[in-house]
């Protein structure tokens, strides 16, 4: 029995000597650990993390800051051989900097992915400097969003001889918060884009949290204030949904009496899109956690990526048709949350394909 004993340990020695010295990763979460568009983020960041060997945590903070900010120091106060040798951080509502300084206070390295410094947190907070282990970021290009949804929504709106003789379109606008850098972004977008038609009024903008119900119940309210609307923005897929809910249950059509365009990719949505009830749809923006992991796995690996910036900001969102949403379904499953199981993410490592010099990120050559 000793010398069977003997014989396996000398067998699993390799396995536990590569997985002691595995590159390990954790993730602090903002958003709820049942949310569609957070769980796909971290269904993507563990896809990332299974194809390249390291070992991913994720951790929630159920859309409460002060539960980020707890994760942060409960990590912190780990054994030095439990903490992880970097943490994958969101700026929601404002909570880089304190969560940088508390990971960094015990030497362990962070990176802001989906949301970075804001602009007044930058001069003083910069990555490598003014926190010296914050090591960068990369965000989406979150002012497309807006853009894209709403320029899309305006054109079909166009597009259908839906403007008033001797008047203007009128749209409502549903917004996320007033305080991430997110929803700042794509707010900014939609102005553009309204901006660019001067055959459109936006009428009022509310926030709704990013919330289903919230979202159900202002839109109730925005109809009456303006039943002449005829186009409504939304900065999320779910704020989208709770409205499109309320306006059948008042017997509105959505995508015929009323167009409406919306982001994120969850299956309720890009049926939505297929349906015709959503306008216009964008996404793809999920896979920034995984992006996040992959420049880290390189950093760890001695090939840093600051010769590309330190402060990444890409372009990462798809404007969906009805077909694209089609091939998105079929490729990723129509369940709860996405199968991104066998998404290899090996290509698109610098330490592994020393001949690429810049970092492409998008999801487009997925959705083939």
């Amino acid at each position: 029995m000793r010398m069977l004993r003997a014989a396996l340990l000398l067998l699993l020695l390799p396995c536990m000597a590569t997985w002691s010295q595995a590159l390990t990763v954790a993730m602090i979460n903002p958003g709820r650990s049942d949310e569609a568009f957070w769980l796909s983020a971290s269904l993507a960041t563990q896809a990332a993390a299974d194809s390249l060997g390291v070992k991913l945590e994720v951790l929630y903070a159920e859309r409460e800051p002060a539960r980020a900010l707890l994760i942060a120091q409960q990590i912190a106060q780990r054994p030095s051989a439990q903490r992880p040798d970097y943490v994958i951080l969101v700026n929601e509502k404002g909570t880089l900097v304190e969560n940088a300084q508390t990971l960094g206070a015990v030497g362990i390295k962070t990176f802001a992915a989906y949301s970075g410094l804001l602009p007044q947190e930058r001069s003083q907070w910069a990555p490598r400097k003014g926190l010296p282990l914050l090591l960068g970021s990369l965000e989406p290009r979150g002012r497309d969003a807006g853009y894209l949804t709403a320029r899309a929504l305006i054109q079909q709106a166009l597009d259908e001889k839906r403007v008033p003789s001797g008047s203007r379109l009128q749209m409502l606008a549903i917004a996320g918060d007033r305080s991430t850098p997110t929803s700042i972004q794509r707010n900014e977008g939609l102005r553009q884009a309204v901006a660019e038609y001067p055959q459109v009024e936006l009428k009022e903008t509310v926030f709704a949290d990013w919330r289903r119900d919230l979202a159900k119940s202002k839109i109730r309210t925005l109809l009456q204030r303006h039943p002449q609307v005829q186009l409504l923005w939304t900065a999320s897929d779910q704020m989208a949904l709770g409205a499109v809910d309320a306006m059948e249950a008042q017997g509105l059509r959505p995508g015929r009496d009323l167009l409406v365009s919306s982001i994120n990719t969850s299956t309720e949505a890009l049926q939505a899109r297929i349906d015709g009830r959503f306008s216009a749809l964008a996404g793809g923006h999920f896979m920034t956690g995984a992006w996040a992991l992959v420049m880290i796995y390189d950093h760890a690996h001695g090939r840093d990526f600051s010769d590309e910036g330190l402060e990444q900001v890409r372009p990462m969102f798809v404007l969906f048709d009805p077909a694209q949403a089609g091939q998105f379904l079929t490729r990723f499953g129509q369940g709860s949350s996405p199968d991104l199981g066998k998404l290899d993410f090996r290509p698109h490592s610098k330490h592994l394909n020393p001949q690429l010099k810049r970092y492409s990120f998008g999801i487009e050559a997925w959705l083939k």
